[in-house]
């Protein structure tokens, strides 16, 4: 019972991590189709900002995700996988932080 309980909520927070993705990825194809096609200015470093921030707050999710699945089935393959998750996460956040650092906006 515990471990449906746990599963719903996985596909919930999947389901909330994709979309967030999704919409960053939407949004920014929009926003550089209306810069470039439609002669709007945009801030492209702007638009890459919003997109890496999008993509970041995503992977919390999935990490959210993984550790709910650990706590469904705690054996050391499913704990390996978590750390490998989160090991690569913590990696692309800090790599993408550090562009978005890099960036001067107005």
């Amino acid at each position: 019972m515990f471990d449906k309980f746990l599963l719903y909520f996985e596909w919930i927070f999947e389901a909330i991590g994709t979309t967030i993705i999704i919409y960053g990825g939407l949004r920014a194809i929009i926003q550089i189709f209306s810069t470039e096609a439609l002669k709007k200015s945009q801030n492209l470093e702007k638009i890459r900002k919003e997109l890496t921030n999008r993509i970041l707050f995503g992977l919390e999710f999935y990490i959210v995700v993984a550790i709910l699945g650990t706590l469904r089935n705690p054996d050391i393959q499913d704990l390996t996988v978590l750390g490998t998750i989160v090991l690569i996460r913590t990696i692309l956040g800090y790599f993408l932080g550090k562009e978005v650092k890099e960036y001067h906006f107005d």
